[in-house]
């Protein structure tokens, strides 16, 4: 009995030693848990528990133009806020803020006492509100440098540019394609607390300094935007249409200098609608309404949008031609005002006129549609397609902007002969401006592909180190030969055929033109649109210009062709290509200069005549009876259709 009772007491003691001995195991495992793999985040929490944190907004970087002139930037502003737990009389306090800021009371009452560590009033203050509000020194109000963002050139490249939310974040454009190298990273305040969360005085606040955003460098030059800006916004308001858009980059590494898009809107103040009819009445749609109005107003319709591009896309019809050697600058053709397509009459635009007996290079000129329906069903519908596809209009360009749409092209399998002749000349498919420019850059490039960007690199902002982006050449499309040959009848369509409302004396350009149709057919809606390149040897600059619902007369050639006129002639000279003039050109007054002569002091009677007898154009301005000033000086060299202006007050 004593040693049954012996055995019993020495297995108890066994099981409790193992009892322990396990629990010993398992609480050394749970500690190493939690001083190894949690140490890091309960140590968090227990500094959260006696700190305040509050955020420093870093600088978000500069965006440049490609010649270092700012187009984006940051001011220093300040946020203001409180901490709940410091503060001594919220009643005093709200008023006090309220009436600095400019906000309602109960707003910043229902704020001040809310039960959270920290809570802003108001972001984005201006520095002089800021600091007569840091003055006054009340407990728990804190204010923290921020910045905001600011547009100089406000309008300019609205669409390209975009702008920034109230959190410094990307919204649309450049600024949330490039947001990552922009942002920053931000920094804090750190601020120990007692228990009651009360700032614990005998410990300084410790400061973790935000790292700024660096800087972007683009290849738009704000010159020639606003050259672009101008030119289209003055077709838009003269032909009331609906919009307009310029596009000009560079054929050969696909930069683009400029994308002018009207109407535009402010970038300063991108949440306020550009439409005075729908200001008006802003107050009676609802909040999903407003923004859609809103997210119109943003859209850029050059990369965004698609359409029909008409006889623009005649310029890659001819490139498959000639490439696949069916037609050559020698190939004659005949228009009879139309074409029978399988049982369907298609009409050349000249219709019930026609143009005849031409060759290839005439039908080019003549922007015939018979002479690109033959051409296209020599070519074949099934290398047709493919061709459309080497040309990039079922995929995207990769262009460096958001939301970028991409072609609208019939199934391979069901081009029958009557799509393969409206696809020739730019009819029933779709693709978006970006894309035919990208395309068009290709045909006179020597056939290589390009990507259409902006982004030209980055500056850190630390070291200023520059680091440029690098953008691979594309593959190639057609050959060099067949560039080439394109390149000399798209110059014969500005010197002699429908882009002649184009045509600069000394300067070799070509291009083409198109009137498309909107859908529904019928429906009286037109696009016109104008893409020219220059020089036309070696292509440094190529534009679109797009004008949507003129109204009017419609026609490309005639409204398009002059817009490009205007900015190619401001364009050329700025970008250091100087003019070649023939002798026939050398005999134009537009070409002659002539040397200002001197009016001032003159009686206006006598200027008009001293004007007249050497066929100079003057304007005056006031009412004297004599000259006192006069612009251009005199002596000055000027082109001898330039008008001089003359002051007499």
């Amino acid at each position: 009995m004593q040693k049954q009772v012996s055995i019993n007491i020495k297995r108890k003691i066994f099981l409790l030693i193992m009892c322990f001995l396990f629990a010993t195991i398992g609480m050394s495992i749970r500690l190493g848990y939690v001083q190894i793999v949690e140490g890091k985040l309960l140590q968090d929490r227990a500094l959260e528990q006696h700190t305040r944190d509050r955020l420093i907004a870093p600088t978000r970087g500069i965006i440049y133009d490609r010649n270092l002139d700012v187009i984006a930037q940051s001011g220093s502003v300040a946020t203001i806020g409180v901490v709940n737990a410091q503060i001594k009389d919220a009643e005093m306090v709200s008023k006090i803020l309220a009436e600095r800021l400019g906000l309602d009371y109960n707003t910043v009452y229902k704020k001040i006492t809310k039960k959270v560590a920290f809570e802003r009033i108001m972001t984005k203050v201006d520095k002089d509100v800021a600091d007569q509000v840091r003055n006054l020194n009340l407990p728990g109000v804190k204010v923290d440098e921020d910045s905001k963002r600011f547009y100089p050139y406000t309008s300019l490249a609205s669409h390209t540019i975009g702008f920034v939310g109230k959190d410094n974040q990307g919204i649309i454009g450049l600024e949330v394609k490039y947001d990552e190298y922009l942002k920053g990273s931000p920094g804090k305040i750190l601020m120990e607390t007692n228990g009651k969360g009360e700032r614990r005085d005998e410990v300084a606040e410790v400061r973790i300094d935000p790292v700024n955003g660096n800087h972007l460098v683009t290849t738009m030059d704000v010159t020639l935007q606003q050259y672009a800006e101008q030119a289209i916004e003055k077709v838009v308001t003269l032909k009331g249409a609906k919009r307009g858009a310029i596009i000009l980059l560079n054929p050969q590494n696909g930069e683009i200098y400029a994308i002018a898009n009207k109407p535009d809107f402010n970038l300063n103040e991108p949440f306020q609608i550009n439409n005075q009819d729908l200001l008006n009445s802003w107050s009676m749609y609802t909040e999903k309404e407003q923004q859609e109005f809103l997210n119109q107003m943003w859209r850029n319709y050059t990369i965004n949008d698609t359409y029909e591009p008409g006889s623009t896309f005649k310029i890659f019809t001819s490139a498959m031609g000639l490439e696949e050697k069916v037609v050559s600058e020698e190939s004659t053709f005949n228009c009879g005002g139309s074409r029978v397509v399988a049982g369907r009459t298609i009409k050349c635009w000249r219709s019930p006129r026609s143009h005849g007996s031409q060759n290839f290079v005439q039908g080019v000129q003549n922007s015939c549609n018979p002479v690109f329906m033959d051409t296209a069903e020599r070519v074949g519908a099934s290398k047709f397609y493919d061709y459309m596809i080497k040309f990039g209009f079922k995929s995207k360009t990769n262009i460096d902007l958001p939301g970028e749409a991409v072609g609208i092209l019939h199934n391979k399998n069901k081009i029958g002969p009557v799509e393969l002749a409206t696809m020739s000349f730019g009819q029933s498919f779709q693709i978006t401006p970006m894309q035919l420019l990208a395309g068009a850059a290709a045909s006179v490039n020597g056939g290589y592909r390009v990507t259409p960007h902006f982004g030209k690199g980055i500056i850190d902002s630390q070291s200023n180190a520059f680091e440029a982006f690098q953008y691979d050449k594309g593959e190639q499309i057609i050959t060099t030969e067949t560039s080439e040959r394109l390149k000399k009848i798209l110059e014969s369509v500005v010197s002699e055929g429908t882009g002649n409302k184009s045509y600069i004396p000394g300067y070799r350009i070509g291009g083409k033109t198109a009137t498309s149709q909107k859908l529904p057919r019928g429906s009286g809606k037109y696009i016109a649109s104008f893409l020219a390149f220059a020089p036309a040897e070696n292509p440094v600059v190529m534009g679109l210009v797009i004008i949507d619902e003129p109204q009017g007369v419609y026609y490309g050639g005639a409204i398009a062709g002059p817009v490009m006129k205007e900015v190619f002639a401001n364009a050329l000279p700025y970008l250091g290509i100087k003019p070649i003039y023939n002798e026939k050109e050398l005999e134009l007054d537009e070409v002659k200069v002539i040397e200002v002569p001197q009016f001032e002091n003159m009686k206006v009677k006598d200027a008009k005549d001293l004007a007249y007898k050497q066929s100079l154009i003057i304007q005056v301005e006031g009412n004297g009876e004599l000259v006192r000033s006069q612009f251009p000086i005199p002596g000055e060299i000027i082109n001898k259709t330039s008008k001089i202006i003359l002051y007499t007050e």
